[in-house]
C-alpha cells in the first residue's frame, strides 16, 4: 500500500449507516433514520446528492440488519414507474429516477455497530488503495454552499486527511471531537478557511477544549486510515473510533487539514435538528415555501396569544 495519495481526487464516498437510531424509536424500529423524508425526500438522498455534485460517482452504504430498503430507494420501480408514464406524470416520474441516476450504489453488511472506525474498516476492500470520502448518514449541506469540492481538493493536494468544522458555542464542546489548530501555511487558502489540525480531543469540557472548532461529519482519508484502523484500540464507549486512528496517523506524521464550513449545515441526527431541517427546506421551496411560511407565521403568532 503507498504511504501517499497526493495527486489523486477521491471518486468514492462511504456512508456509515448501520446504527439504531435510537432517539427517534418508535419511528426507526421498522424504518432506518436515513430514510426518514425532509418534506419528500429522505434525508439519505440529499447526501447522495451532496456527493454526486461533488463528482463523486460511487458510494458505498454500510448497513445494518433491518436496513435493505436504504438500497431500495436507489433502484429502480418499473411498474411504478410504467403507471406515472401512463398517467403523463413526467414530474413524479423524474422525481422518483433521479435516485437511481445519482451514483453507483454498494452495500456491506457490518455484523454490529461497534463504533466509526469499525464501520469505515469494511470498506478496505472497495476502496482499495485510494483516497475516499466518509458521510454521516445523518447531515447534509445546502448545496448552492458546498463542502466536499474543497475538502477533496485539499487532499488531493496533501495526500492527507482533510476534516470539516463548525465553529460552536463553548459550552457545546462536550458533543464534538474538537481539534487543536495552527495555520495551514501551505498554500491551500485559495480553497477558504483551511487550518492545519495540531491535535484532537474526543467530546471534551468547555473548560478543557483547545478551540471552539468542531469535527462534522465529511471526512476525506487515505487508505493508510485502515492499517491505522487495525492498530486502533476500544475507545470511547468501548468501540473502535475512527478518531482515534485519524490521531494515530497525525502523530505518525500524516498531515492533516481542516476547512471551517461557514454555510448552511442540516444536523438530522436528533428530533429537534430533524424538525428544524424540515421547517427550513420547506420555508425554502418554491412550490411549498410562500404558502408554508404564511401558515408558519399564523401558527407561531397563535401560540403567543394576543399581544397586551
Amino acid at each position: 500500500m503507498s504511504t501517499s495519495t497526493a495527486g489523486r481526487r477521491a471518486v468514492k464516498a462511504v456512508i456509515p449507516a448501520a446504527g439504531l437510531a435510537t432517539r427517534f424509536l418508535p419511528a426507526t424500529k421498522a424504518v432506518p433514520k436515513e430514510l426518514l423524508p425532509v418534506v419528500d425526500r429522505p434525508v439519505l438522498q440529499y447526501i447522495i446528492e451532496e456527493a454526486a455534485a461533488a463528482g463523486i460517482g460511487d458510494v458505498l452504504l454500510v448497513t445494518g440488519r433491518g436496513k435493505t430498503s436504504m438500497v431500495d430507494h436507489f433502484d429502480r420501480q418499473p411498474y411504478l414507474e410504467a403507471r406515472l408514464e401512463e398517467k403523463g406524470d413526467t414530474e413524479r416520474l423524474a422525481a422518483i429516477r433521479r435516485p437511481s441516476e445519482l451514483a453507483e450504489i454498494y452495500t456491506c453488511r457490518q455484523a454490529e455497530p461497534l463504533g466509526l472506525g469499525h464501520a469505515v474498516s469494511y470498506a478496505e476492500s472497495h476502496v482499495g488503495d485510494e483516497p475516499f470520502a466518509v458521510l454521516l448518514g445523518d447531515e447534509f449541506v445546502d448545496l448552492s454552499e458546498p463542502l466536499l469540492p474543497a475538502m477533496l481538493d485539499i487532499q488531493a493536494r496533501t495526500g492527507g486527511i482533510v476534516l470539516a468544522f463548525l465553529e460552536v458555542a463553548p459550552e457545546e464542546t462536550k458533543r464534538y471531537g474538537i481539534a487543536s489548530v495552527a495555520p495551514s501555511g501551505d498554500g491551500l487558502t485559495d480553497l477558504g478557511e483551511v487550518v492545519k489540525v495540531t491535535g484532537l480531543v474526543e467530546k471534551p469540557a468547555p473548560a478543557d477544549a483547545p478551540s471552539n472548532l468542531a469535527v462534522i461529519g465529511r471526512y476525506v482519508l487515505p487508505a493508510r486510515i485502515f492499517d491505522a484502523i487495525r492498530r486502533t484500540g476500544p475507545g470511547s464507549g468501548g468501540e473502535i473510533q475512527l478518531t482515534d486512528a485519524m490521531g494515530l496517523l497525525l502523530e505518525e506524521g500524516v498531515p492533516v487539514h481542516g476547512i471551517v464550513y461557514r454555510g448552511t449545515r442540516y444536523d438530522t441526527g436528533m428530533p429537534l435538528g430533524y424538525l428544524q431541517a424540515v421547517v427550513q427546506i420547506a420555508c425554502q421551496r418554491e412550490d411549498l415555501g410562500a404558502e408554508f411560511r404564511k401558515w408558519l407565521g399564523e401558527f407561531v403568532g397563535s401560540l403567543s396569544g394576543p399581544s397586551t
